[in-house]
């Protein structure tokens, strides 16, 4: 309840009612300005549809400086909040922010928390992927030096996926490629991601990429050319409240090696 509490005295101070006014353009509300938030508050509760019913005596349709100074000034407390005449009070306050109650405020907050989680965590699986791309490219940039490194904030230490990527990278390294990157002749796009599976501690995500590198390899410089588009899954785990790539299906990887 602390974290709605705060959130109403949030949304009030936000109201466009409230910011036209003084009360909008100073950082600390004083007794007088209480006194104008009480007298704002008072005239759009009473063009309010909610008061013109017998709520309207139920809960009246004003609310005193002093009441309304009390909640803006006070920590929240159990005791004092969860009084009848305080949750009353919060009614008011809530019809105010054009919400039918309290509980319907409370009822929206958690609806869009929800929603504003599920945003996050689509992001976050999305970004993750572009990240885990941007950073293979990187190291293909870096060859060949292997800077495995580079995985560190982004795929789990001890995954599968790490072993075999470290693999087929540290043999690329020791064939002498290096990725040739003037005129941008090597450049990669990551499109159409998708989230397949979104558990509490497992994400699997379906991306399609477009990879179109060029290396020179050992003294002679021998050009080799990797030119694919190609769908890749992504298993990424939740370990110790830590998302990480843990896996990854690539139908390509190891390519290179498999050439003589």
């Amino acid at each position: 309840m602390k974290t709605i509490y705060n959130s109403i005295k949030d949304k009030v101070a936000k109201h466009p009612k409230v910011q036209d006014s003084i009360l909008g353009t100073v950082d600390e509300w004083k007794r007088s300005h209480y006194i104008i938030l009480s007298e704002i508050i008072k005239e759009e509760l009473a063009l309010s549809e909610e008061l013109k019913s017998d709520k309207r005596f139920e809960l009246g349709n004003t609310i005193s400086h002093i009441t309304l100074q009390r909640f803006f000034e006070s920590d929240y407390q159990d005791k004092t909040h969860n009084d009848l005449r305080f949750l009353k009070t919060l009614d008011k306050i809530c019809i105010f922010l054009g919400f039918k109650d309290l509980n319907s405020y409370i009822h929206d907050s958690k609806e869009n928390q929800i929603l504003e989680e599920k945003v996050s965590s689509s992001v976050f699986s999305v970004d993750i992927v572009y990240q885990y791309c941007s950073a293979v490219f990187n190291l293909y940039k870096s060859f060949p030096t292997l800077k495995i490194e580079l995985f560190q904030e982004l795929v789990f230490d001890n995954s599968p996926f790490l072993e075999r990527a470290s693999a087929f990278s540290k043999e690329l390294c020791e064939r002498q490629f290096e990725l040739v990157t003037k005129n941008n002749r090597s450049n990669f796009e990551v499109f159409d991601v998708n989230i397949v599976t979104d558990e509490p501690d497992k994400k699997i995500l379906e991306t399609q990429e477009f990879w179109n590198l060029v290396f020179k390899a050992g003294e002679n410089g021998e050009e080799h050319f990797v030119n694919q588009l190609n769908t890749q899954i992504y298993f990424i785990r939740k370990i110790d409240n830590v998302w990480k790539i843990w896996d990854n299906y690539n139908p390509d990887a190891g390519r290179l090696n498999n050439k003589n």
